[in-house]
């Protein structure tokens, strides 16, 4: 018994006082790793809204400055649309892939004759045909591309008319850029859509697209009448973060706006 007496217990103060010491270090460590936890998000946000932000207006600047290269008649340089978020659709030339008729079309579902090689096309393609005296012209999908035989077939559709042989067949990248705010999970989008094609997601969480458009005579508009007078394009590009600022779901978001612009060289002025 005195043995046992010698030795000293914990008593229940000093077991409170332990527990309490030690909700306290836990509780401090736990907000450390919170606040470190909410910073690491907010910064992997900034990084995912500029790397968004940054396809978007690199690919918008590469389209844009080709904007009206080697185009034929009839085909609009650039399409705007005021429609908030705004809409823009470019057209140039980027390669040299074209053909003209050998001979006349019989009727316009007749596949087309041409007198040089058309192994630059492929099955699938869009592309345009126009008769360069008239400057009347039209988009169709070549169904069938005849190697051997110089021929394009359009099985799909028929053009709206027989084309003679002065016409000319010529490849063209006519593109539309536009945000989708209604997509399926709610995350809006920054689309490109190649003519004949379906809409493609480029970049995520690009929530506004707006253009501004400065003419030759330095005057600004949302919407230009036509594309000729089109000198500078300026984008701006309105970006917003993957996740809430508060963590639920509705609630705001960080967001970041992106100003460029792009000078049209290829247009008449």
């Amino acid at each position: 018994m005195r043995k046992l007496g010698d030795k000293a217990g914990v008593s229940l103060l000093e077991m409170l006082i332990a527990l309490v010491l030690t909700g306290i270090i836990t509780t401090a460590i736990l907000r450390v790793y919170t606040t470190q936890h909410s910073n690491y998000i907010i910064q992997d946000d900034v990084s995912n809204i500029q790397q968004n932000a940054r396809a978007t207006i690199d690919e918008l600047t590469r389209n844009i400055r080709m904007a009206g290269y080697d185009l034929p008649p009839g085909i609009p340089a650039i399409v705007a649309a005021n429609t908030n978020p705004d809409t823009i659709t470019v057209a140039f030339r980027s390669n040299g892939c074209d053909t003209y008729l050998s001979a006349k079309m019989p009727n316009p579902s007749s596949e087309l004759k041409c007198a040089t090689s058309v192994s630059c096309f492929y099955d699938g393609q869009w592309v345009y045909i126009y008769e360069p005296g008239t400057g009347y012209g039209e988009w169709f999908e070549i169904s069938h591309v005849q190697d051997g035989s110089n021929h394009l077939q359009h099985n799909t559709m028929t053009l709206s008319k027989a084309y003679d042989s002065s016409a000319v067949v010529v490849s063209i990248e006519y593109v539309k850029f536009f945000v989708d705010v209604n997509t399926a999970n709610g995350e809006p989008l920054f689309m490109v859509q190649p003519i004949g094609q379906s809409p493609q997601p480029y970049a995520e969480n690009i929530m506004n697209l707006q253009f501004r458009y400065r003419l030759f005579n330095d005057s600004i508009v949302d919407q230009p009448v036509m594309a000729d007078i089109i000198r500078e394009v300026q984008i701006i590009v309105i970006g917003q973060s993957n996740h809430p600022l508060d963590g639920e779901n509705g609630s705001p978001r960080h967001t970041r706006a992106y100003r460029s612009s792009v000078y049209v060289r290829n247009l008449k002025g």
